[in-house]
């Protein structure tokens, strides 16, 4: 059983975060994680640039949050109408110990380059019901995951993706990674492994910015979304990413 947070603030406008280049540099330290000292921003700036104003890439979306003294992303993707699926660690404001108010939040879908197709607010989240007990945040693996429902039904607007029962060998991310977070961008196959149930692994080039990105598969149906980023970590082999599978999501439908 997943819960619903919702609160009441005044609407704030998410403005995108630093230079809208194609590039920013302020997430250099993280491009390190892995065996060689730059592999990482080199991988992440191979990706390929994808048209995110062209289906099924624009119903990819940055998901922004803006205070007097925080501006951050995370990527996020539609299922439906008004559900984004995305990582619950983007919802959490960790210098301040809380929960970011939903209507500071804005969902920017076929967002490249300082616009987007369409921006709606939100009217609450969805966690996982022993995620945010308390307050805090819970960093157990299978609890880093969120809805949201968007206030405007963008989905009918710029289409959703359906989800997809398992990853494949040859599945991908789409998102907008810190070191180039005004562009929407894929990874090169990165052929997840079970790791739990409902957590997969994989050597994949993702970063900070690209959490909540869906792992995509392409089926005779269509791109489809098997799992989200939740995390990243250095290893031997290069940048290890973990995933949700998306049935680990309550929908409630």
């Amino acid at each position: 059983m997943a819960r619903w947070l919702v609160l009441s603030v005044a609407l704030l406008w998410m403005q995108p975060a630093l230079s809208q280049g194609v590039f920013s540099e302020n997430w250099s330290q993280i491009c390190t994680l892995g065996t060689k000292s730059a592999a990482g921003c080199e991988d992440i700036r191979a990706r390929e640039i994808l048209d995110a104003a062209r289906p099924p890439w624009r119903a990819i979306g940055r998901i922004n949050f803006a205070s007097r003294d925080q501006r951050s992303h995370c990527t996020g993707v539609l299922v439906s109408d008004r559900l984004v699926l995305t990582a619950a660690h983007c919802l959490y404001n960790t210098a301040r110990q809380r929960w970011i108010p939903p209507s500071s939040i804005r969902f920017a879908a076929g967002y490249q380059r300082g616009k987007a197709a369409v921006v709606s607010g939100i009217n609450g989240f969805r966690l996982p019901a022993e995620q945010g007990l308390g307050g805090g945040f819970d960093s157990r693996a299978e609890l880093d995951w969120a809805v949201l429902e968007l206030t405007d039904p963008v989905g009918l607007q710029m289409g959703f993706l359906s989800l997809s029962e398992a990853g494949t060998p040859d599945a991908f991310v789409a998102g907008y990674p810190g070191i180039r977070p005004h562009v929407l961008s894929r990874t090169q196959a990165c052929a997840p492994r079970i790791a739990s149930d409902g957590v997969l692994l994989a050597i994949c080039p993702v970063m900070m910015g690209d959490s909540g990105a869906p792992l995509l598969v392409e089926t005779s149906d269509g791109v489809q979304v098997a799992a989200i980023l939740s995390r990243v970590a250095a290893t031997p082999k290069g940048i290890t990413a973990l995933f949700l599978s998306v049935d680990l999501f309550d929908l409630g439908e």
